[in-house]
Order: C-alpha cells, then structure tokens, then sequence
C-alpha cells in the first residue's frame, strides 16, 4: 500500500473528479486519499472499516440501499481530509507547547497549531473522519474509532505532563522509532502495587533527608534538591534499567543543587559522612580530622563512588568531584567514561564497549544555555575520538538561576534548546508527575541502547529555598514563591494519590518519612557524641612530595633502531605522498653517527618505546595528527585514496594501544574530557597539545581546578601531559607566550611538573618518565614546547643521547668548564632563549661569563642549581635571563628562589623585556629589536674576576 505520493498513471477520472482538480492541496497527501478512494470504488472491502464508513457517508441512506455507486470524493472533503492530517502533525511537532511541565501551574503559551479551527476545521468533522486519517501509530488506531478521538489521544500524549521535541532529529528512522515507542505506551506501563510503594519509600528518604538538614543544620549552605525530587527516582530508573541491559559503570556529573541527596541516596555515601560534613567534617577513632596539607573541598563539591542498591547485577556508581564553576565537570565525566569504554591493553587503536560505561550529566537549567562548555561538550558527542555511545543529560530545571528569571538569564523558549542544535531528543517533564519522569528515563535509555546518541530530559520543578539555605527568595521572585510556600511536595501529592487507591494508607506514608528522621537523628546523636566516622577516602591521604623516585629512561641504542625501522616500513599498497616520504626517511640517517634526531622523531621513539614497554598512549589536540608545524606526521594520508595509516598503531613491538585524534576548535571541553581520561585510567600516557600555547588560556578553569587543584581537593590523580609551543618568534602577541607564569603561580605542594626543554633528547626522556611514573608518583605535566627549536640542529640529539643518561633538570655550561675560575657571571635561563643566547658572537667575546638552562622550573632544583653555582668560585653574580616581560615568564618564580640561594653573597639581575600587559610585540622590526638588546645585556659588561671572591665563598 502506498502511503503517500500521487500514482504514477496518468490521470484518470474518478467518476466527476480527476487529479487536476487536487491543485489547491499538497500532492502527496491527496494522492494518498485519492489512492484508497480508487481502492473503495473498485471494491469497498479493499480498505479498512474506518475509510470504507466515510467513503459510505457521502452516500445518502436511500441511494446505497439502493446499489448506487459511491460517489466523487469533492474537494472538501480533501480539504478537511488533509487539515486532520496536519492537525496531527502539528501536535506530534509541538503538542509540547501546550504540555502541562510547570508543577507550580503556570499555563503554557500553547502554539495556535494545535486547535482544530487553525485549519478551518470542527469537533464534528473530526469525529466523522476515521483515525487512520491523522496517520496515528497501529496502538492508537486500535483503540480509536474517530479522528476526533485519535486526536484527543495525541493531545494526550503530547500535551500531558510531558513535552516531546524530536522532529528536529534529521534521521526519518529515528523520528519513526520515536514515535512508536512513545505512542505505544510501551515504557509508559502502570506501576505495580509494590513499585508505587517503593517510589513512595525513595521520595520519603529523599524529603526526609533534606527537612532532617533543614531542622537540624537551619542556616547551613547544602543547596538542598526539595522541588526535583524526583530526579533521585530517574536517577534510579536510568541505572536499574541500562544496568539490565549491560552497563557496568555509570559515571555521573553535577553541580551542588541536590547533590548531597544524590551521594547518600543513588551512591550510597553512609549518612554519617554526610552528616559529618556539618560537623567540620569525618573524624577517625581517635578524633583527628584530615591531614593538614589536604586543603578538601565544601561538602557539596566532593565526590564518591559505590554499587547502586537493588541493581543486579550490581552496577558501579562514580559521582565525579565538581567546583563551583557548574558545568566544567561535563567534559570531564565524559573522558572519564570514555576511559571505561576503551581496551587499552590491546596493540593499535584501543576497541571500545559502550556498555561498560554511561555518563549521565545532571545541569543546571540556567547553567545549560549560560555557559560555553555544554556546548563544546555536546560538540564531542558524536567525534570518533571523543564519543562515549551517547550521554543522557538532565536539567534539573529550578526554573531560576540564582536569582534570574529565565527571561534575563536564555534567549530560547526552553533550558534546553541549544542541545537541539546537536540533533539530540529532548523531553520536558513534570517534576511532579512521578510516574511521567520514570517513562522519560526508560526512554532516554532504550534509545541510547538502539542508537547509541545523546538525550535530554528537562525536569520541570522549582527550588524550595532560595539558591542557598541563607537566601531569601521573596526579594527576587515573590509571586513564584507565594506560590511555592503552599504548594504540597511530590511526596505529599505521591502519598495522597495511594491512599486515594487503597495502595498505602496515610499513617503509612507518614511512617515512612518517620523512619528516615529517626535514622538521621541517631546518627546525629552519635556525632555529637564524638563516635568515630571513618575518613573519606577522598580525604585520606596527604598530597604526594616533591622528590621522584630515579627512573631508568634511556632505551638500548638496538632497540631504538629496531622500532625505528619498523615505522618506516609501510604497507605496499600504501601510497605515500612523495615529499613527506623522502622527509620521513632522513629518520634512518638521524640514528647514524651524524645524529639530527629533531623533535618530532624523539617523540615518535618515544611513543615507539612505551608501546613495546606495554604503556597505552593517548595524544589529541588541534592538528597533532600532522602537527601545527608539521614537524610530527603521526598519521599518514594515502595520495591516492584518502585513506589514513597510522605507523604507531601498526608497530609489531607494541603490547599497548596508541589513539591519535585531531580535536575540535575547542579548548575547555577537550582538555577536560582528556583530565577525566587521565584519571579514570592512571595507566595510559594522555597527552594534549595546543595548536598555540596560548589556546590554553580557554581552558583556564579547567587548569585551575582540576589540573593545579583536584588532589589536595579531592585525592584526584593525575598524568595528563600539556605540550604548549612557546617562544618569542615574532609572530605577536597571542602565538608567543603559552603564560608560562600562570603555570608557575599554581605550582606548590609537588602538584605540577613544570619544564621547557632545549633539545629533543631531552623530551624523549621526559615523556618516558612521566609514563613509567603512571599510576604511582606521576603529575600533570607542563610543557613549554618548541616551535623553531622543532628543526634547529642544536635542539637535534643523538642516538647515544636517548639511549643512555636520563631527564636532567639544569644543564650546565660544558664550554665554561675548562674556565670556570675565570667566569664571574652567571646566566640562567629557560627554553628557547637559550638557543638566542648561545648562537650569536656575544658569547666568544664574554670568556668571563657562562650560560645554564634550567629545563624543569617546578619542582624547583635547587640542588641542581646549588652545584652549577658552586662550580665557578670567582663568582660576583647571577643573571636571570628570559624573553618574556619582566613581570610574565619565569622571573616571578625563579628570584625569590634564586635571592634565598645566593643568601646575598652574590647580586641578582634580571635581563628580559620591561613589564608589559601584551605579551609580545605585534610589529616584526620591534621583535627583533628587544631580542637583539636583551642577548647583548646578558653578555655584555660582566665584572671582572675577583681573586677575593673566592677565598670569600670559602
């Protein structure tokens, strides 16, 4: 049967009426109508009892008793035919304008489109029509006699206590789907007896919880969940039904509104560290709290990870750490499934289960349109590198930010909106209608099962207090809160409904709200009492030193060479563009004697060796897989056909997987999905590279209060390595500086490794130790990465270079040493500027002077430093040199460090660009300008050696 579409014949009479006379109506649509009429008129049994009674009304009684013929369909009749049809259309596309979503009452600004008369039609003409005009499902066309009823159904299901978006799904097969499952009633079944009583049971626990704290705590911030308490009971259906279906691991990502409640009652956190929480905080036996040096976080911040109860088989539940800056978890929680997700333990790229892991991210719902990084988060969703088989998303939607209206706070009708963009479902339901948020949960959940995508909920309720307990709602929306002061609770509303059914009488109800506060109220009691709570475990530990275990690095020279070869031998069938082949084959030559291993090379022998250690490497970033200065090519394209190959991934020595990814132009979300990576899987080498150091600087927060912050906050770990290309190029302000200060300032209690390496030898065994550290004593590493060092030959090594020695953090002048009684200043300096430094004629004309790197600004090294300055006894002063302004780079840092080294025996200066609020200068004549000054300063007008001076620091 064709549904839709004119037949293909020519056109033909139907009794008095032909096609030409379809003119003013949609082709397809009539063609439809027309086509079954010719059906009924051949034979009125050839279509179903609903057509063949209207085709039979046009017929008055006396003729069809007669034997007359049927006769012409008019143009009316079509007319109202097809205005039914897009009545229902029109309700299934935005029935959700006319959903009743706010539990507070407030009537929906329905769209005109959803009434009978937009289309110029009645009630009466509806019921006359057959259902299966309005295209209704089979379920519905079941159970309905007329169109008039089919649409009372529609508007049911679409305009009831839950909205249904999805027409913007560009997929037909998926609006299908969709509309199958919501219009069978298939997820909507009628709880059971006992599971109405469990539900009462879960919103006692989750009410009860939060009026214990609001009695016993009056005052005290817990930004409490009362007006969407039904997102616990979601949060029940979403893991107990993918749980069913396979998932391991749900991973979940959350402000503070109701989190308290979601750590007790979807985790398991016990309600004595909870609580303890309001009492400074968990105690051990013997009274003390947590360590000294663990800063920790605010209660509703913290993080924790449990089995969900009444799940089987049990499901693993993570609920990630989160500050206060909303929605950075989002990418972060993602990386971290992702992490699950992956099989790094096999060669190549890593294959990925998206059953053993679900993200689900709980919103805010002025957070969700506020800020940027929910949309680059959404942006990941459907990246090979970055998806995770779809994410369920929740707005737990207050309808107020703080104190904004959602009219000052969005410019879309709806929270939600913007996920529409990204070809995501979205479903508005009312916080209030318990029953209505279970079906929205199974069905975010069987659709990401079938199609492995994003989906949202927007839960509709309001926030009982102000934004904190401390806050007085009445100054900012006093009619929403006349409102809410008598507006009875979903628990009180769910417990009124059963006794009405004989389910649960209301002395039950209230003894079950009874149980929770006397539980809570013992356990108070025992805390004022002084009974021990255990530590949380993300409070157990001090941070880690700053002193690293020795770590052998280097790699046989034979191996070296072995891995080397097998990256260059590619597939026969693979054409390779011919320049970058002939580039890539210099690589044989640079293990040579010449040597010339540049940068791009000791990182692929690096790489190359992990993988042949069993060490999984992950690198993303804008363009690594050629590299921004094309210096890396990890990934090689086929000339002829496109096709990628990837050497790496291809390595017979490997016992480990390697992944490479071009990211998208996104920094916050991207570095946050790779820190979540690093954490949920402290064994893989995660690495992400900037197109520009300075591209970090979107990425702020998530540098801050994760990166620098998260285990003295949280006992989070981390490995993940920052590649930031910096140095002074002439190429402005903003491709200059990747702020190494900012790094500097963060630095403190051994949390960050900070360094700005000279040579590539010196990289490769970085990046070494960083991966053999994985898992024990590894931090983010912070990488001022190079760009004209990348190919300069003094920044080449040689093979015996990676093949014995390790990482040093300071290297000496090795020409001084034949001098060293002679030098009288001393110039350190860091990176690129040394390469300035050492290059031009300043140097053969200062024999009294010598220049040191410092590689590894943090950990500070100050033994290092100590034992390059005690090799020149005739010493007079220290020089520290940088091309970044004075009060930017590592001169902030390094001279108070320096001053308390030298203890005043020495004179400290400082020789660089003069303070500045740019970075760098836009104009290529004043680049070379400052640079040219800055190397003449540090060589020119060195003190004359001192005999004394020695018998001085004697």
């Amino acid at each position: 049967m064709r549904l839709a579409g004119i037949p293909p014949a020519s056109p033909r009479k139907v009794d008095r009426y032909t096609m030409s006379d379809l003119r003013s109506f949609h082709g397809p649509n009539a063609g439809y109508v027309l086509e079954l009429y010719e059906r009924f008129q051949r034979d009125p049994q050839a279509v179903d009892e609903g057509w063949r009674s209207f085709f039979h009304s046009f017929t008055p009684t006396d003729a069809a008793a007669n034997g007359a013929a049927p006769p012409a369909l008019t143009g009316t009749a079509i007319d109202t035919i097809l205005s039914t049809h897009r009545l229902a259309q029109a309700i299934r596309a935005r029935g959700h304008t006319g959903s009743r979503i706010d539990p507070l009452g407030v009537e929906p600004e329905e769209d005109p489109a959803l009434k009978p008369e937009a289309y110029g039609i009645s009630e009466t003409d509806l019921e006359r029509l057959p259902s299966s005009v309005v295209r209704v499902t089979g379920h519905i066309a079941s159970r309905t006699q007329s169109a008039g009823e089919a649409i009372r159904v529609l508007r049911s299901i679409y305009s009831g206590t839950i909205g249904y978006e999805f027409g913007h799904i560009p997929n037909p097969e998926e609006r299908r789907w969709l509309r199958e499952k919501i219009e069978s009633g298939e997820l909507s079944k009628p709880l059971t007896a006992d599971e109405k009583r469990g539900a009462l049971e879960r919103l006692s626990q989750v009410e009860g919880f939060e009026k214990f704290l609001h009695k016993a705590y009056f005052g005290q911030k817990r930004f409490s969940i009362e007006g969407t308490d039904t997102l616990v009971p979601v949060l029940d259906e979403i893991i107990r039904t993918s749980g069913s279906a396979g998932t391991r691991h749900v991973l979940i990502g959350m402000a503070h509104r109701g989190r308290l409640n979601v750590l007790t009652h979807v985790l398991g956190k016990p309600y004595s560290m909870i609580l303890a929480g309001f009492h400074g905080g968990p105690r051990t036996a013997d009274g003390s709290l947590a360590p000294d040096d663990f800063t920790g976080d605010v209660k509703y911040h913290m993080g924790w990870e449990g089995y969900h109860e009444g799940t089987s088989p049990k499901v693993r539940v993570t609920l990630a750490p989160n500050p206060s800056h909303l929605e950075f978890v989002d990418p972060v929680v993602i990386g971290m499934a992702r992490a699950v997700q992956d099989d790094t333990s096999r060669p190549g790229i890593p294959p990925r289960d998206v059953n053993a892991a679900l993200p689900i991210l709980v919103h805010g719902d002025a957070a969700f349109p506020g800020q940027g990084v929910v949309a680059e988060t959404l942006n990941l969703s459907g990246l090979e590198g970055y998806s995770v088989g779809g994410t369920i998303h929740l707005i737990a939607n207050n309808q107020v930010g703080f104190t904004t209206n959602p009219s000052g706070g969005r410019s879309t009708r709806y929270a939600s909106d913007l996920a529409k963009g990204f070809e995501i479902p979205v479903v508005h339901v009312n916080a209030d209608d318990v029953e209505a948020c279970i079906v929205t949960a199974r069905l975010a959940v069987a659709y990401r099962e079938r199609y492995g995508k994003d989906f949202l909920i927007d839960l509709v309720g309001y926030r009982r207090w102000g934004h904190n307990e401390g806050d007085e709602p009445l100054f900012t929306q006093p009619r929403m809160y006349e409102i809410i002061r008598s507006h009875p609770t979903v628990r009180e509303q769910w417990a009124m409904r059963l006794a009405t059914e004989g389910v649960l009488s209301e002395e039950e109800s209230e003894a079950a709200l009874q149980r929770v506060f006397d539980a809570l109220e013992q356990v108070k009691s025992g805390l004022e009492k002084g009974v021990p709570t255990d530590i949380d475990p993300s409070n157990a530990t001090p941070p880690r030193g700053l002193d690293l275990p020795i770590t052998q690095t280097a790699v046989p020279a034979e191996r070296l060479v072995e891995i080397n070869e097998e990256l260059l031998r590619w597939p026969e069938t693979f054409a390779a563009n011919n320049k970058l082949a002939k580039l890539l084959d210099r690589r044989r030559d640079a293990l040579g004697p010449d040597g010339g291993v540049d940068w791009g090379h000791a990182e692929t022998l690096a790489f190359g060796s992990l993988l042949a250690d069993g060490i999984p490497v992950r690198l993303t970033g804008q363009d690594v897989e050629r590299g921004t200065f094309s210096h890396r090519h990890q990934v090689l394209v086929d000339a002829e056909t496109d096709e990628k190959y990837v050497p790496l991934a291809k390595l017979p020595a490997s016992r480990a997987s390697f992944e490479i990814q071009n990211s998208p132009l996104s920094e916050m979300a991207v570095v946050g999905f790779e820190y979540g990576y690093s954490v949920s899987d402290p064994q893989v080498l995660v690495v992400w590279e900037a197109q520009f150091g300075d591209f970090s600087n979107g990425a702020q927060v998530v540098i801050d209060q994760f990166i620098a912050a998260a285990e003295v906050k949280w006992q989070q770990t981390s490995g993940l390595v920052l590649l930031l290309p910096h140095g002074y190029e002439g190429q402005g302000p903003e491709h200059s500086s990747a702020r190494l200060e900012r790094f500097l300032q963060l630095c403190a209690q051994g949390n960050l490794r900070v360094a700005n390496c000279t040579t590539s030898a010196q990289y490769f065994h970085l990046l070494r130790r960083q991966a053999l550290l994985l898992g024990g004593e590894a931090r983010p590493l912070v990488l001022m990465s190079p760009k004209s060092l990348l190919r300069h030959p003094m920044a080449a090594s040689r093979l015996e270079d990676l093949s014995e020695g390790q990482f040093q953090p300071v290297i000496g002048d090795e020409e001084a040493a034949d001098r060293a009684q002679d030098i009288t200043r001393l110039l350190f300096c860091s990176g690129k500027v040394y390469v300035d430094l050492v290059s031009g004629e300043h140097r053969s004309h200062a024999p009294n002077v010598a220049a040191a790197r410092v590689e590894e600004l943090y950990p500070f090294p100050k033994e290092e430093i100590t034992a390059v300055l005690d090799q020149y006894p005739n010493l007079q002063e220290v020089v520290w040199v940088q091309e970044e302004p004075q009060n930017m780079g590592g001169w902030t840092f390094m001279e108070p460090r320096l001053r308390k080294l030298i203890d005043g025996k020495l004179t400290l200066r400082y020789v660089g660009r003069p303070s500045r609020a740019s970075p760098a200068e836009g104009y290529s004549y004043k680049h070379a300008a400052e640079q040219a000054r800055i190397v003449a300063s540090a060589w020119e007008g060195a003190p004359q050696k001192r005999r004394q001076r020695q018998a001085k620091r004697a």
